[in-house]
C-alpha cells in the first residue's frame, strides 16, 4: 500500500508538470505542456509558449496575465477554449472561443467568440462576437457584433452590429447599426443607422438614418434622415429629411436645408434657408438651386432654381415660382403676390 500510494502521488505530479509521448515536446500530451506539437491534452492553459497541431482544454485560468502564448492549428474547448494570448487556425468552444490578444482562422463559440486584441476570419457566436481593438472577415453574433475599434467585412446580429471606430462592409443589424467614426458600404438597421462622423453607401433604417456630418449615397429612412453638415445622393424618407446643405434628390413628406442643390419632392413642406431677423437685404440666409416641388415651398433664403407647388414663398428670387399663389418679397409692391407664376422683377431705381 505504501508503494501504491508513492506511485500515485509521483503520477499526479508528473501530469501537473505535463507528460509528453513520445516526447514533452511532440506526440500526444497530458498537461500543462508549454512547448508541444502534436495532440495535446490539457484542464487548463497557463504560461504557454507555443502549441501546434490540436490543442483540447476545459477551462481557463483566472488570471490573464496567465494567458501567454500561441495555439496553432485547432483548438477545441470543452466548454472554453482559451488560455493563450493568440490563437490562429481553427477555434470551436461549446461555450465560448477566444484569446486574450488576437485570433485568426475559424472561431466558433456556442455562447460567444471575442477576442482581446483583434479577430480576423471567420468569426460565430450564438450570442456575440466582440474585439477589443479591430475586428475583420465574416462576423456572425446572434444578439451582437462589436469592436472597440474598427468593423470590416460581411456583419449580422440579430440586435445590433457596432464599431468604436469605422465601419466597412456589408452589415445587418436586427436593431441598429452604429459606429463611432465612418460608416461605409452597405448598411442595414432594423430601426436605425447611425453614424458619429460619415455615412456613405447604401443604408436603409427601420425609423432613421443619421450621421454627424456627411451623408452620402442611397439612403432610405422609415421616419426621418437626417445629417449634420451635408445629405448628398439619393435620399428618402416617409416624414422628414434634414440637413444644412442638401445635393442630389431627396423625397420626403417635410424636408428641410439652409442651402440646397437638389431636385426635392416634398408633398407636405419644403424649407431652404433660415429665420432672419434681420432688415439686411444682402445678408446670406442660405441659397435654393435646382427643383422643389411642394405644396409649400418656403424660402426663407434666396431662391435661384424652379419652385413648382400651390404656394411658393421667395425672400429673395432670382429663380422662377410657378404654383396657385406665388411671393416674391423683394419684388416691387403689387408685383410680389402673383398667380399661376413669378419671377424676379427689378425695382424702379430713384431719379431724383
Amino acid at each position: 500500500m505504501k508503494y501504491l500510494l508513492l506511485f500515485l502521488l509521483g503520477t499526479n505530479i508528473a501530469f501537473a508538470q505535463g507528460i509528453g509521448i513520445p516526447s514533452k515536446t511532440g506526440g500526444i500530451g497530458f498537461g500543462n505542456l508549454p512547448t508541444f506539437t502534436g495532440v495535446r491534452f490539457n484542464y487548463a492553459d497557463k504560461h504557454v509558449e507555443k502549441i501546434n497541431g490540436i490543442n483540447v482544454t476545459l477551462w481557463k485560468t483566472k488570471n490573464e496575465d496567465d494567458q501567454t502564448g500561441s495555439a496553432n492549428g485547432l483548438s477545441i474547448g470543452l466548454p472554453l477554449t482559451y488560455g493563450t494570448a493568440d490563437k490562429s487556425g481553427i477555434q470551436l468552444g461549446l461555450l465560448a472561443a477566444g484569446a486574450t490578444r488576437d485570433i485568426k482562422g475559424i472561431s466558433i463559440g456556442g455562447l460567444a467568440t471575442g477576442a482581446g486584441g483583434s479577430a480576423k476570419g471567420v468569426n460565430v457566436g450564438g450570442l456575440g462576437v466582440g474585439a477589443g481593438e479591430n475586428l475583420s472577415g465574416i462576423n456572425i453574433g446572434g444578439l451582437g457584433v462589436g469592436a472597440g475599434d474598427d468593423i470590416s467585412g460581411l456583419n449580422l446580429a440579430l440586435l445590433g452590429v457596432g464599431a468604436g471606430n469605422r465601419l466597412r462592409g456589408i452589415s445587418l443589424g436586427g436593431l441598429g447599426v452604429g459606429s463611432g467614426d465612418d460608416i461605409v458600404g452597405i448598411t442595414v438597421g432594423g430601426l436605425g443607422v447611425g453614424a458619429g462622423e460619415n455615412l456613405s453607401g447604401i443604408t436603409f433604417g427601420g425609423l432613421g438614418v443619421g450621421a454627424a456630418e456627411k451623408v452620402r449615397g442611397i439612403t432610405v429612412g422609415g421616419i426621418g434622415v437626417g445629417a449634420g453638415e451635408e445629405l448628398n445622393g439619393l435620399s428618402f424618407a416617409v416624414v422628414g429629411i434634414g440637413a444644412p446643405m442638401i445635393k442630389g434628390i431627396a423625397v420626403a413628406s417635410s424636408v428641410g436645408a439652409k442651402d440646397s442643390k437638389a431636385i426635392v419632392i416634398a408633398p407636405a413642406y419644403f424649407q431652404s434657408g433660415e429665420k432672419d431677423y434681420s432688415d439686411d437685404a444682402d445678408s446670406d440666409n442660405g441659397t435654393m438651386k435646382g427643383v422643389a416641388i411642394s405644396a409649400f415651398n418656403h424660402i426663407r433664403g434666396t431662391q435661384k432654381g424652379v419652385a413648382i407647388g400651390i404656394f411658393n414663398y421667395a425672400r429673395k428670387q432670382k429663380g422662377f415660382q410657378i404654383g396657385l399663389l406665388n411671393y416674391v418679397k423683394d419684388n416691387p409692391r403689387g408685383l410680389r403676390l402673383l398667380p399661376f407664376f413669378n419671377f424676379h422683377l427689378k425695382k424702379k431705381t430713384d431719379t431724383n
